[in-house]
């Protein structure tokens, strides 16, 4: 099997996604997502910007690599009666069968950052972009204190090397990364644009209790942990992990936890 779409099937990201349902929401709203726009949204999850953008009177196609969280997505959009958002299996490094010029925004947040391919990944956004569109991104940032990239760097001191040729996903984080990858598929340097914004985690839990939903549905998470325990370290990275959680918690309440985490939001006009 593709190890990513084996790691996104592993566990059930739609427990973390439950979290970042209300940055998901802001974020369609900041972006301009208006009724009759065709959307792109990779990478998609199980919709947590999909279903917004729906809401909003798009019409929006959700691609994911992972066949549980499209299922996943499906179902929402059908609990929420949304006829103008379906969710289907592909790639961000090839997505064929997709017609060249399609959509009006291609949306990726947390999502074609993790494809193995960033040069295939920026050409094919490209690619299946009308002319006078956008391509919207969320990137981790490696090495930023907030969460999500603290997550990942506590994570891989606990897990094995990466394979030969491995490129990391937090590289999407790196401003001029991106511009390089979008000028090989054909962008000018001035028709991108990279700025810092904030998604906000919201967990009915403590910080304890959301590092044990990490730890059981988020595939990085598990791997990192199936690694520690095999070397007898799995208690070391759990009370690393709670650590971190406690210290960014800004909920006011130990039983409940909020935690903000920065990212690179990358837009690019063609």
């Amino acid at each position: 099997m593709n190890p990513n779409k084996a790691l996104w099937e592993k566990g059930d990201f739609t427990r973390l996604a439950r979290t970042m349902r209300g940055s998901g929401e802001a974020l369609v709203t900041s972006i301009g997502v208006a009724h009759g726009l065709k959307v792109l949204d990779l990478g998609c999850g199980d919709g947590t910007t999909a279903i917004p953008e729906a809401q909003q009177g798009a019409e929006v196609l959700g691609v994911d690599i992972a066949s549980n969280l499209v299922a996943a997505g499906n179902q929402r959009a059908k609990a929420l009666g949304l006829a103008n958002v379906r969710f289907q299996e592909g790639d961000a490094c090839d997505l064929q069968p997709i017609a060249d010029r399609s959509f009006d925004l291609v949306v990726s947040i947390f999502g074609a950052m993790f494809a193995p391919k960033p040069f295939e990944v920026a050409k094919e956004m490209v690619r299946v972009t009308k002319p006078g569109g956008r391509i919207v991104m969320g990137n981790w940032i490696p090495g930023d204190p907030t969460l999500v990239a603290q997550i990942l760097k506590i994570s891989s001191a606990y897990s094995p090397p990466p394979p030969e040729g491995f490129v990391s996903p937090m590289t999407w984080g790196i401003e001029s990364n991106v511009v390089e990858r979008f000028a090989a598929a054909g962008v000018p340097k001035d028709a991108v644009s990279c700025v810092r914004d904030t998604f906000v985690f919201d967990f009915a839990g403590t910080p304890a209790q959301f590092v044990d939903e990490f730890r059981r549905f988020y595939g990085p998470t598990m791997n990192a942990f199936d690694a520690a325990e095999k070397s007898g370290r799995a208690e070391a990275l759990q009370a690393e992990l709670e650590a971190l959680f406690r210290s960014q918690n800004k909920s006011g309440n130990e039983t409940l936890t909020k935690v903000e985490a920065t990212f690179l939001r990358v837009t690019v006009s063609l």
